[in-house]
């Protein structure tokens, strides 16, 4: 199978079998629900249409409630299509099926997860792009602690280079942190626990390809 979508919990800590702490992030994925499957011969490109986490019933409106009417299955959130199945996968799959975490992950695999990364609003050039400043308050420096200094020469090249690094809006991009480690999988609560960082607050959704 080639992912799932999921929410990311927070993060703790295990000990591995050498008796090492490892930080670990906690997310819950699955299951999820297969509402479209599209081919090459009708759509143009081969890809398997998956859904997570239900719908209020005062949030669904009817192209909603028409297109997981055709699965029958419960309007869903998050909707995200995956690319990566295998043909012998998608002879199994069926619309309205369940995917759960043991049909695609394991203990000691692999997985890359995509997210949103946290939003820090307008920053300046210190925290953005981890300029040090002039770093001295003496000589005359008023105020210059924190300032990006000079952009460029006046007279030539008489404009800014594009690609400047300057202040502006820092976060809230779509990050993928590839080749994380499961260290442990809980059935029964859909858990997975993977070594590292993800992107991403608390409950925010996050994609786990594999």
């Amino acid at each position: 199978m080639s992912g799932l979508i999921g929410k990311k919990i927070g993060m703790t800590s295990l000990f591995d079998d050498k008796g090492r702490i490892r930080p670990c992030t906690v997310i819950k994925a699955g299951p999820c629900t297969v509402t479209q499957i599209k081919d090459q011969n009708k759509d143009g490109y081969d890809a398997i249409q998956l859904s997570y986490d239900d719908l209020k019933k005062d949030k669904i409106n009817m192209p909603i409630s028409g297109h997981f009417k055709k699965s029958n299955s419960q309007p869903k959130k998050k909707t995200i299509e995956f690319k990566n199945f295998r043909n012998k996968e998608l002879k199994l799959l069926k619309l309205g099926m369940e995917l759960k975490l043991n049909d695609i992950f394991r203990v000691n695999d692999f997985l890359d997860v995509k997210s949103i990364s946290k939003g820090k609003g307008f920053q300046g050039v210190v925290k953005r792009h981890n300029f040090s400043g002039v770093g001295e308050s003496t000589h005359g420096q008023h105020n210059r602690q924190r300032a990006p200094g000079s952009i460029g020469a006046g007279s030539t090249p008489s404009r800014v280079f594009k690609g400047m690094r300057m202040a502006g809006r820092m976060g809230g991009k779509s990050i993928k942190q590839q080749n994380l480690k499961v260290l442990k999988i809980n059935k029964d609560e859909n858990l997975v626990y993977v070594l590292g960082s993800v992107p991403g607050y608390r409950n925010s959704y996050v994609i786990l390809e594999k």
